[in-house]
């Protein structure tokens, strides 16, 4: 099997190494802007330097080579690179969010409908197994229909701050809401575990705390000329140095010694001020949803935890079911007669999970490769089944934007 890599940040060198490294396919070109990546893929990939490419036009001259494609380039570039390579014969692994863009997600399942391409959506939570032992748990009615859910996304303040405040997914304009970058998982998460899609919500939230009115006096564009920079829990060498070699410190720089480090920190994005940096996407926002099948989901976004994880609790006919993936923990509790009677308990560990987002990575990349086997079942996470949690995170952004204003999904169908 042959493969093609466009992106090879974080996230498209994850999946690539998982391929190269189990045998079952050969990375055979790359493309990425950033040349001190592109020479490390190509080094850890084993790509020769005349099949690395700054931009996809020069791939696309060299014709079809491949079996299928690996995009994970910035959103914006989404768009125009998966239709390119689906009119060129590319089945795709295609990075959410789809594209920033709701009328761009939808022609690019409409155009993988028309040339009959498998797209294949990151969604990697859906594999993981802390989910997919909930879905198990809901489908089997263990404790009856689900009735509403609570949902929590927990971004974790220095994460907020890497990611969205310093990073890549910092400005709707350059990348898109945050709502679609982060929680389009959870909102495809939610389509998922009811089996429904969803009728209508309403969503409220804002940019409230990274912004220039919370800077304290004496602070500085930059964490190296601050003068409150040891009181501050963002100056950039507490956030990565301790990290060295790991994420999030391996955003930064390949170069990955100390001195590297701190001269990216000194130069680079990563080494502003987080009062200061041009970010507008928000840091907490709520949503309201109420599905077609009846069940009611309030989910809530937020930076303001030390935790990264997703818990929720659904709450159903005879009993409740609640989680947490960071800790792998399932909790079912049934409902009893009274205040008195002891409480039916019952809790179970999922499996350990191995490689990011819960195990979910894996088997993603596996399901994708078995596409290209031949195999005619319909991906785990396809574009058809994806693109409802895109809908839905559009749709949110449109109510906060509105003042939280009540949504109808169809009319965005």
């Amino acid at each position: 099997m042959r493969i093609v890599l466009i992106g090879a940040g974080q996230r498209g060198r994850v999946y690539a190494d998982y391929m190269h490294k189990s045998g079952r396919a050969q990375i055979v070109a790359i493309v990425e802007p950033d040349q001190q990546r592109r020479l490390a893929a190509a080094d850890h990939l084993n790509v020769p330097q005349a099949m690395c490419f700054a931009g996809e036009g020069s791939l696309w001259a060299l014709g079809k080579i491949a079996d299928g494609a690996i995009i994970a380039s910035m959103d914006q570039d989404h768009y125009a690179q998966a239709i390119k390579a689906m009119e060129m014969g590319y089945d795709l692994l295609l990075e959410k969010p789809v594209s920033p863009v709701m009328s761009e997600c939808l022609d690019i399942r409409e155009r993988a409908r028309s040339l009959n391409r498998r797209v294949t959506v990151c969604h990697v939570l859906r594999y993981a197994p802390f989910f997919s032992t909930l879905k198990q748990l809901l489908d089997k009615r263990v404790v009856g229909k689900p009735i509403s859910i609570l949902h929590e996304e927990n971004i974790g303040n220095f994460h907020m701050a890497h990611s969205f405040v310093r990073g890549n997914w910092a400005n709707q304009a350059e990348s898109s809401p945050i709502i679609l970058q982060k929680s389009c998982h959870d909102m495809d998460l939610l389509v998922w575990l009811t089996g429904s899609r969803c009728k209508a919500l309403s969503s409220v939230g804002a940019l409230t705390y990274f912004k220039i009115d919370k800077a304290p006096v004496g602070s500085a564009e930059r964490c190296v000329d601050c003068g409150v920079r040891a009181a501050c829990r963002f100056d950039a060498e507490k956030n990565y140095m301790p990290v060295l070699g790991s994420w999030p410190a391996t955003v930064l720089t390949t170069d990955q010694t100390p001195e590297g480090l701190r001269e990216a920190i000194r130069t680079g994005p990563y080494g502003r001020c987080v009062y200061r940096c041009p970010n507008d996407v928000c840091d907490h926002q709520t949503t309201l949803m109420e599905m077609e099948n009846g069940v009611t989901i309030s989910f809530v976004m937020s930076a303001f935890t030390n935790r990264m994880n997703r818990s929720i609790r659904i709450l159903c006919e005879d009993g409740e079911i609640s989680g947490d993936d960071e800790a792998q923990v399932i909790t079912v509790t049934r409902f009893v007669s009274n205040a008195v009677e002891a409480f039916s308990v019952e809790q179970m560990h999922t499996q350990v999970p191995h490689g990011w987002h819960g195990g979910g990575d894996i088997a993603l990349v596996e399901d994708f490769l078995r596409t290209l086997e031949g195999d005619e079942t319909e991906s785990v996470s396809s574009i058809e089944r994806s693109i409802e949690s895109h809908l839905m995170a559009f749709a949110a952004e449109r109510s906060r934007l509105s003042g939280g204003g009540r949504v109808a999904l169809d009319a965005l169908r």
